[in-house]
């Protein structure tokens, strides 16, 4: 079930959610609307020009209050509210319709499994022939939570709980590398 603006509501009073720093006019009928951070990750080149899953990847981290993002151009970034979701609602993360007229792709896994903390990194992409100017502060997207119809028996304690600031790929952590699969 689509958790509604009175439950989103009630839940973060209760302190059940969290959602930080959030105003009040973000809160949508059916989901929370999430805006840009002030960082930015984009992947160093590597001597051979190619990444792979079992080794770690370098990013140059930038933090600013604009950013231009090139045609063609991929960078990670993040939004600016911490999230703490409990272990029976989950969430997605959509990008806005606005914005991807413009030619902005949002990406991410698109969803948020319960039990995360933090705040949620953002693929983005310029698919537009133009730059686009990105601002900290603006609004990118939403989140969407759902009720489970019961708590996770495993809720999420990976590799990006916590995160902060746009966090690079962790691939090279999965277990199935380290198993040699």
């Amino acid at each position: 079930m689509i958790l509604s603006d009175k439950t989103i509501e009630t839940m973060l009073q209760e302190g059940t959610l969290g959602i930080e720093p959030l105003e009040k006019e973000q809160i949508q009928p059916a989901s929370v609307d999430i805006r840009l951070g002030d960082t930015f990750g984009i992947v160093e080149d590597t001597s051979s020009g190619i990444l792979t899953l079992d080794g770690q990847i370098a990013y140059k981290t930038i933090r600013t209050e604009r950013y231009l993002l090139l045609p063609g151009q991929f960078v990670l970034a993040t939004t600016m509210e911490y999230f703490r979701l409990p272990e029976d609602v989950t969430a997605f993360v959509e990008g806005r319709s606005s914005l991807g007229r413009m030619g902005l792709f949002i990406q991410n896994a698109g969803w948020v499994d319960p039990g995360f903390e933090g705040e949620i990194t953002l693929e983005l992409f310029n698919a537009n022939r133009c730059a686009i100017e990105l601002r900290a502060g603006r609004r990118v997207g939403q989140l969407v939570f759902a009720r489970m119809d019961q708590p996770a028996r495993n809720p999420y304690r990976g590799k990006y709980q916590g995160q902060r600031g746009a966090t690079g790929s962790r691939v090279f952590l999965d277990r199935e590398l380290a198993e040699g699969k």
